[in-house]
């Protein structure tokens, strides 16, 4: 059977810089993001470390924000490398997308 798991694995790094480039996001806003556009069984414990990567390559940044009512939360932003990183990203999916696409359409 076919590991969808897989195929989503490899795009999920510039689907998260892609929601965070719309607008600063916390953790549980880009995971149900997620959840509702194609990665159902996304859990905390694959996007977290996932966040942490990403602001370690210094593509993306944190910073806690006061909650509306509640405590405090960790919101992500997008940083010049990380628009840059997003960019390649989108052409070389479009490149692949149109590429497979060809190849399965006959």
């Amino acid at each position: 059977m076919f590991d969808r798991a897989q195929l989503r694995k490899g795009t999920l790094e510039g689907c998260i810089l892609q929601i965070i480039a719309r607008e600063a996001a916390y953790g549980y806003a880009i995971a149900t993001t997620l959840r509702e556009n194609g990665f159902p069984d996304l859990t905390e414990g694959t996007l977290y470390p996932l966040l942490l990567r990403l602001e370690r390559k210094k593509l993306i940044r944190a910073e806690f924000r006061a909650g509306h009512g509640g405590p405090s939360r960790k919101y992500y932003t997008l940083t010049e490398d990380g628009q840059q990183y997003l960019a390649e990203f989108i052409t070389a999916w479009q490149e692949t997308s149109a590429g497979i696409n060809a190849i399965l359409q006959g």
